[in-house]
C-alpha cells in the first residue's frame, strides 16, 4: 500500500512538473511570436505541439509561425497530415484555405473554404469552430455563411449573436439589427444581451442612422411575427431617443395584452418627469391612476401629479393637494406626498413656518428610517431657506450616519455641501462633492460635479478676491427666493470683477432669474452679454438655447426661436443640447416629425 502511494504522488508530482514547464514554454514562444522573432517561437511551438497534438492553440501558433517566416509547404504539410489522421477535423480546411491565401493562391483558398462549408451540412460536431476560424482569420463573409448554414442546419442552433458582431465590424448596421432581432426572436432570454450590445450604436437622436435602422427592423419584424417583445424593445428605443409618448403608446399597447403590471409605465412617467417633459409624463400618471386598483398606486401616481403642477406652476395646485389629502388623508402611507406640499408651500408659496408644521407631524407618525430620511431632508431645506444653517446640516448629517451609502444619505451629503458653500465654507463643501462625484445616483453625481467645478474655477489665486463668495451668496439668495437681491448681488460682480472667470457665470445666472421672474428684456440682454463676453466660452450654447426657449416658450416668436437653434446646430455641434435644439427647429419649420 505504501509503495503504491509512493508512486501515486510520484506520478502527479511528474505530471505536475510537465505541466508546469509547458506553460513556461508556452509563455517563452507567446513572447518570441508577439516580438517577431519567428524563428525562435517556431521552435518552441514545434516542441509542444509534438507532445499535445490535441492542442489546436500549439497547432495555429505554428502554422503562423511557418506563415510569417515563408514557409508555407510545411504548414501545408502539417495541415494535410492531421487531416488525413483525422478527416472529420473540417475546420482545418479554413487554416488550409488560408494557407493558399497567403500565398495569393486565390482558387486554391477557396477551394477549402468551400469545402469546410460543405462539411456543415454533414452535421459536424466542428460547425462553431469553422465559423469562428473564419472570423479569426478576418474572412468576415464566409464566417457569416459558416454560421448561417448551422443555424439553416439545425433549427436549435442560435449564433445570430456571432452574426450580428460580424455585421457590426463590417458596418452593415441594417443586417446586425437582423441578426439582434433574429437572436431574440429563437430565444427572448437573450433580450439584456441585445439591449446592452445594441445601446453601444443607439443614441437619443431619432435622425441617427443606427435608430432609423434599428426602428425599421423592429416595425418589419413586428408586422411579419408579431411578439410582445417588440413593443418592448420599440418603447426603450423611444425613451432612449426622449420621445416618451411614442413609448407610452407601445406600453399601453402592451398592457391591453395584460393588464396586471403598471411597473413599466410608472417607469417611463418617472424618467420624463425627470427629463422635465412634464406633459408626457402627466400623461403616463393620469393612465395609472384611471387603471389601477390599488391604493399605493394611486397615491405614487398622483404624487407625480401634484409635482407636475408644481413645477409648470399650475394656479390650482393647492387646490389638487388639498383634495388628493381629503382623499388619502395624512397618514403613514402619504408621506411623500406631504414632503412635495411643504416643498410646495416653501418655495412656491413662502410660507415655510406652515411646512414645518406639517413636517413636524409627519415625523410623528411614520414608522420606516427612509420615510423619516425624506422628511428631515425636507425639514433641512426648510432651514436653510429660513437662515438656520447650523441646525440644518444637524439634520443632514443625521441622514448620512442613519443610512449610510444609500441614496438618500448621498442626497444629504449633497446639501451638506450645497449649505457650505452657501455659508463660503468652500473647502468643507468641496471635500463632501470629490465624494459624491462618484455616487450611484447620475443626478446627484451630475449636481456634484457641477458644483465642483464652480468653486474649483473660481477660487481666489493668493488671497485675491475672485467673486466666488458674492457668487455663493447670490446662489443662497435665489434658494431663498429672493430673486431680486440675488440679482443685485450678482451686479456687484459685473462690476467689481470684470475679465475674471466668474463674470459669464454671473451674467448667466442673472438671465435665468429674470427669466424666473419675467423680466424677459433684461434676461435677453444678459444672455447676450454671455455670448459677447467670450465666443469660446463654455456658457456660449447654453446662452444661445436660452434665448431659443425664451422665444419660443415666453414670447410666441418662432423666428427668433428657429434663429438661434440654428446657431446651436450649426456653429456647435458637440452641444449637449444639439439633439433637443434639432427636434425643436424641425417642429417650428413644420416637418412631419
Amino acid at each position: 500500500m505504501k509503495k503504491l502511494f509512493i508512486l501515486i504522488f510520484f506520478t502527479i508530482s511528474s505530471f505536475t512538473v510537465a505541466q508546469n514547464a509547458a506553460q513556461n514554454d508556452y509563455l517563452l514562444a507567446e513572447s518570441y511570436y508577439r516580438e517577431g522573432e519567428y524563428e525562435k517561437a517556431t521552435q518552441i511551438y514545434k516542441n509542444l505541439y509534438s507532445k499535445s497534438t490535441f492542442n489546436t492553440t500549439y497547432l495555429k501558433r505554428l502554422i503562423s509561425c511557418y506563415q510569417e517566416t515563408d514557409q508555407f509547404l510545411e504548414a501545408e504539410k502539417l495541415l494535410k497530415s492531421n487531416l488525413k489522421k483525422d478527416a472529420k477535423q473540417h475546420f482545418l480546411y479554413v487554416f488550409l484555405g488560408y494557407n493558399y491565401e497567403r500565398q495569393q493562391l486565390k482558387e486554391l483558398a477557396t477551394k477549402n473554404y468551400h469545402l469546410a462549408l460543405k462539411a456543415i451540412g454533414k452535421k459536424t460536431r466542428y460547425g462553431g469552430v469553422i465559423g469562428k476560424a473564419f472570423k479569426e482569420y478576418n474572412l468576415l463573409d464566409y464566417a457569416i455563411l459558416a454560421y448561417e448554414k448551422i443555424m439553416a442546419e439545425n433549427e436549435n442552433a442560435n449564433y445570430n449573436f456571432q452574426v450580428a458582431e460580424i455585421y457590426g465590424e463590417k458596418g452593415d448596421f441594417k443586417k446586425m439589427f437582423e441578426a439582434y432581432i433574429n437572436m431574440i426572436d429563437k430565444n427572448e432570454s437573450f433580450f439584456n444581451i441585445v439591449q446592452r450590445y445594441t445601446s453601444k450604436y443607439i443614441t437619443d437622436d431619432a435622425e441617427n442612422e443606427a435608430n432609423i435602422l434599428f426602428r425599421k427592423t423592429l416595425l418589419k419584424k413586428s408586422a411579419s411575427n408579431p411578439k410582445d417583445i417588440w413593443n418592448v424593445l420599440l418603447s426603450w428605443l423611444f425613451t432612449q431617443q426622449k420621445d416618451y409618448n411614442k413609448a407610452l403608446i407601445q406600453e399601453k399597447a402592451l398592457y391591453q395584452r395584460n393588464a396586471s403590471d403598471l411597473t413599466a409605465i410608472f417607469s417611463l412617467g418617472k424618467i420624463a418627469f425627470e427629463n422635465k417633459n412634464y406633459e408626457a409624463s402627466k400623461d403616463c400618471f393620469d393612465f395609472i391612476t384611471q387603471k389601477t386598483t390599488f391604493a399605493e398606486e394611486q397615491v405614487e401616481a398622483f404624487l407625480y401629479i401634484a409635482k407636475i403642477a408644481v413645477a409648470t406652476n399650475n394656479p390650482d395646485t393647492e387646490k389638487l393637494f388639498q383634495s388628493l389629502f381629503s382623499r388619502f388623508g395624512k397618514n403613514k402611507y402619504t408621506i411623500q406626498l406631504q414632503v412635495a406640499y411643504a416643498d410646495f408651500l416653501t418655495f412656491q408659496q413662502n410660507k415655510p413656518n406652515e411646512a414645518k408644521v406639517i413636517l413636524e407631524e409627519a415625523l410623528s407618525f411614520s414608522n420606516s428610517k427612509f420615510d423619516k430620511a425624506r422628511i428631515k431632508l425636507k425639514l433641512g431645506d426648510i432651514l436653510v431657506f429660513t437662515g438656520k444653517y447650523n441646525k440644518a446640516l444637524i439634520y443632514f448629517s443625521q441622514i448620512q450616519t442613519q443610512l449610510k451609502n444609500h441614496e438618500l444619505a448621498q442626497q444629504a451629503r449633497f446639501k451638506v455641501a450645497q449649505t457650505s458653500y452657501f455659508k463660503g465654507d468652500f473647502t468643507w463643501a468641496k471635500a463632501q462633492l470629490k465624494v459624491l462625484k462618484s455616487a450611484t445616483s447620475q443626478l446627484i453625481a451630475n449636481d456634484a460635479l457641477e458644483l465642483y467645478l464652480t468653486i474649483i474655477d473660481n477660487e481666489p489665486v493668493d488671497s485675491i478676491p475672485s467673486g466666488l463668495i458674492q457668487y455663493s451668496k447670490a446662489a443662497l439668495l435665489s434658494f431663498q427666493n429672493k430673486n431680486q437681491q440675488a440679482i443685485d448681488t450678482l451686479s456687484t460682480i459685473d462690476q467689481k470683477f470684470k475679465g475674471q472667470p466668474i463674470e459669464d457665470e454671473a451674467l448667466f445666472k442673472k438671465a435665468k432669474l429674470y427669466v424666473k421672474l419675467n423680466q424677459f428684456e433684461a434676461a435677453i440682454t444678459n444672455f447676450e452679454k454671455v455670448i459677447a463676453l467670450n465666443t469660446e466660452g463654455i456658457l456660449i450654447d447654453d446662452a444661445y438655447y436660452e434665448l431659443a426657449e425664451l422665444y419660443k416658450n415666453q414670447l410666441n416668436n418662432p423666428e427668433k426661436a428657429s434663429e438661434y437653434y440654428q446657431k446651436i446646430i450649426f456653429d456647435y455641434s458637440s452641444s449637449i443640447y444639439l439633439v433637443d435644439a434639432r427636434k425643436k427647429y424641425r417642429k417650428l419649420r413644420g416637418d412631419n416629425i
